[in-house]
């Protein structure tokens, strides 16, 4: 009888045939019992490899939205990472942009040099600024505008007659610089204070 059968069949006792890990039990003439006890056997096998392939589409999911989810984390904290290098590079670069306004504060000096010369040193400061405003870096600190302690630090109150000028920034010693919504320095300056 094994010979008669394909090489996916096999005789597993006197009244049993397995194929492909179903086993067909042989039935009575009738056919009756024994096709209800297999229709229920493989009924109860479907719904198992129902409940597997379930637990595997459930697990493949989980595991894509894992990924998914790293995968933003991971540039989220690329972009952070980025972010602090500007920073720290804007930072380290304010004292030559201070360096800068401390010489063309001294107009007698300044107004002595070459002008083609100052033309050249104030393109190259543009171009500083230009690129350092494209990282977001903004200068800010204007004589004039109101004084705010989250934004400037007074070095000196300047008194003065004139109401309106009450708490306003005297004279700017030192720009403030801010990048988005954070401070890289504040402005040093001086504030009006009325007697």
């Amino acid at each position: 009888m094994k010979n008669d059968m394909t090489h996916d069949e096999e005789i597993t006792t006197e009244n049993e045939v397995q194929i492909d890990d179903v086993a067909f039990e042989e039935t009575n003439e009738e056919g009756e019992v024994s096709a209800r006890d297999t229709i229920k056997k493989l009924r109860e096998k479907i719904k198992t490899l129902e409940k597997e392939k379930g637990d595997y589409m459930l697990g493949w999911q989980r595991a894509n939205a894992d990924y998914a989810n790293f995968k933003k984390e991971t540039e989220s904290g690329r972009k952070e990472d980025i972010r602090f290098a500007s920073k720290r590079l804007i930072r380290d670069i304010l004292p030559v942009l201070d360096s800068y306004d401390l010489a063309r504060g001294n107009k007698d000096a300044w107004e002595k040099v070459d002008q083609n010369w100052r033309i050249g040193v104030e393109y190259i400061f543009g171009q500083l600024v230009s690129v350092l405003s494209d990282e977001g870096a903004l200068q800010y600190g204007k004589e004039g505008e109101l004084f705010d302690p989250s934004l400037h630090e007074s070095i000196e109150l300047v008194h003065t007659d004139d109401e309106s000028k009450d708490g306003k920034v005297a004279q700017v010693l030192q720009s403030g610089y801010k990048m988005g919504d954070a401070i890289l320095r504040v402005a040093r300056v001086k504030v009006y204070e009325k007697k």
